[in-house]
């Protein structure tokens, strides 16, 4: 499935787009699962966006594995009150 998620929080959004990557890529979850040592709920959460909080290491392993930055995974749009 190629899809971003988004999550709206007070202050704006994010966008989490690591499964269209994936699908870009023709990686599969298992794949980088297993490349990355990463566990499967990591994983899910990371790409759904359904978390609080984000390990870093598991970021850097993912951009690294990936090829990539940060905001290409995960993007923050701020509302634009101020």
């Amino acid at each position: 499935m190629n899809r971003i998620y988004k999550l709206e929080i007070e202050n704006g959004y994010y966008l989490f787009k690591l499964e269209k990557m994936l699908f870009e890529r023709n990686i599969s979850f298992n794949k980088i699962m297993r490349d990355t040592n990463t566990d499967f709920k990591v994983l899910k959460r990371i790409m759904t966006g359904n978390l609080v909080r984000i390990d870093i290491i598991v970021i850097a392993r993912l951009c690294d594995y990936l090829n990539c930055k940060l905001e290409d995974m995960i993007e923050y749009f701020p509302n634009k009150k101020y």
